[in-house]
């Protein structure tokens, strides 16, 4: 059995062995990363199994267009190897998306496959005014409305926004810069 519950400190450690797994160690150089690094998330979603194990993870963060209109950034899904058949991931969006809407956000964004995020409602061409603070693959650039019209209405690039979390952006810091030096 896998609950879906509100991360917790003591996920972390575990949530971030899964990302790196996942990932890897360019997952900090990421476009979407400039939008969550130093952030706390909007909401944040730990999937336990029946021993208390985390097994999946998803993040939802704060963002806003040029004009001023707020969004949720999806990201980083990340499930373990050994429960991707069964499911966890889409117990995971289900989840966040019925959190997003009942919290009052008109849309989501992220970027990833179409294939997959597509059963979720998810679609390519929503957010043809706006852009990402980087290089982003464009038939990746998703989105959904929550609220009919939201992406519409969106232009310019994406900013970070929401609680600045003080701890993380001072302590990793240094680490993402050698890692985007590494990158250049």
């Amino acid at each position: 059995m896998i609950d879906i519950v509100d991360e917790a400190p003591v996920h972390i450690g575990a949530r971030e062995d899964l990302l790196d797994r996942s990932f890897g160690p360019d997952r900090f150089l990421k476009t979407s990363e400039r939008l969550r690094e130093g952030r706390i998330p909007a909401f944040a979603f730990t999937a336990l199994d029946d021993e208390g194990n985390l097994v999946g993870t998803l993040r939802l963060w704060h963002v806003t267009d040029a004009l001023g209109n707020r969004a949720l950034l999806l990201g980083p899904l990340a499930v373990e190897e050994s429960c991707r058949s069964q499911k966890v991931g889409a117990r995971l969006m289900r989840h966040a998306l019925n959190q997003a809407a009942v919290s009052g956000h008109g849309a989501i964004i992220l970027v990833g496959d179409l294939p997959y995020y597509e059963r979720f409602g998810f679609g390519a061409g929503h957010l043809e005014n706006v852009t990402m603070p980087g290089p982003v693959d464009w038939h990746r650039f998703l989105a959904i409305d929550l609220v009919e019209g939201t992406t519409a209405q969106m232009s310019g690039c994406l900013e970070a926004a929401g609680a600045v979390d003080l701890s993380v952006a001072t302590s990793r810091r240094p680490a993402r810069r050698a890692l985007r030096r590494r990158a250049a």
